[in-house]
């Protein structure tokens, strides 16, 4: 959740495939602490919620009195983040910021915004954090367009917390031949708009020769792409690989898409923060910590099926 799972600059390095096996969509509800009897009791009781979370006082006060983290993320990138079939968000992200929360005593409030808006949202405010399978970059540390190279606004730092590649998939029993990149000279794909796969794509079609260039049509999120490349409007789609692997799991019980060639471009994922709020960045941080060290991380990465992409420790600005 778009290669997005893997937004990164297009540095052309390949990596070995990872096929783990996605797990199968299980619905983690949110742990939250709910008071009974009169509201001045709950008020307490979340009072004492936060007193008693261990690394509730590394947070920015602002944040631990409000005690809400608000998120900007694109749910519509399963396995990363979506809406199961009662609209509750759920997935990787959401599952790792439910433990994170347990450690800073706060909740992490999920909302929902295109990707490609998301640091925007971050630059205005409007989020306190960024958190949806974005590729941490040099590119996104300092601000500048992926494609033009231009200072587009201000950067901001990382949270290393997964790493992932990209992969192309088509539909089932039809890959056109289609293993590399290079394959896709002449032919159309489908990808999540301002994606790692977006900018891949447009690297790789100035390569092609004899004016066969890659046409590209770009979309508001993965869903859509998948569903024009369903519909036979397009040779092959890109995304994430953990991404794209459910797709080709889940999609028409597994009847619709399969994957071709190997990942590349293997990169971080980073939780994005204010440069102006490194406090609340170095929280994060020490939550991931915790939650590495006590196993909770590995339960969740377990739970979707990725386990490959797991991280040993929070890195902060890994990506290049």
């Amino acid at each position: 959740m778009t290669a997005r799972f893997i937004r990164r600059t297009t540095a052309g390095k390949s990596a070995k495939s990872r096929m783990a096996t996605v797990g199968a969509i299980a619905v983690a509800g949110a742990v939250l602490l709910t008071g009974c009897g009169d509201q001045t009791k709950s008020k307490d009781e979340g009072s004492e919620k936060v007193s008693n979370a261990p690394l509730a006082d590394k947070l920015p006060k602002d944040i631990r009195d409000a005690g809400v983290i608000k998120v900007g993320s694109d749910i519509a990138y399963p396995p990363v983040e979506f809406k199961d079939k009662s609209g509750k968000t759920v997935g990787i992200d959401p599952d790792l910021g439910d433990a994170l929360g347990k450690q800073l005593g706060v909740e992490f409030q999920f909302d929902n915004g295109t990707f490609d808006t998301l640091l925007g949202g971050l630059r205005s405010k409007r989020y306190d954090l960024a958190m949806s399978a974005m590729t941490d970059t040099k590119n996104r540390q300092e601000g500048v367009d992926e494609e033009t190279g231009k200072k587009i606004g201000e950067g901001v730092d990382f949270v290393d917390y997964f790493t992932a590649g990209v992969s192309i998939y088509t539909k089932k029993g039809d890959d056109q031949g289609i293993k590399t990149w290079g394959d896709l000279c002449g032919k159309k794909i489908v990808v999540q708009r301002g994606t790692v796969s977006h900018d891949l794509a447009k690297a790789e079609s100035k390569k092609c020769k004899s004016g066969k260039k890659i046409a590209i049509e770009s979309f508001d999120n993965d869903q859509q792409a998948q569903t024009r490349l369903r519909s036979g409007g397009a040779d092959a789609g890109s995304s994430d690989f953990p991404v794209a692997a459910y797709a080709v799991k889940t999609s028409g019980g597994g009847k619709d898409f399969q994957l071709v060639g190997e990942q590349v471009e293997a990169a971080p994922y980073g939780i994005a923060i204010s440069k102006k709020n490194p406090e609340l960045r170095d929280a994060i941080k020490a939550a991931l910590d915790a939650i590495i060290k006590n196993g909770e991380y590995d339960k969740i990465i377990a739970k979707w099926g990725v386990e490959d992409g797991a991280v040993e420790a929070a890195k902060i600005n890994g990506g290049k």
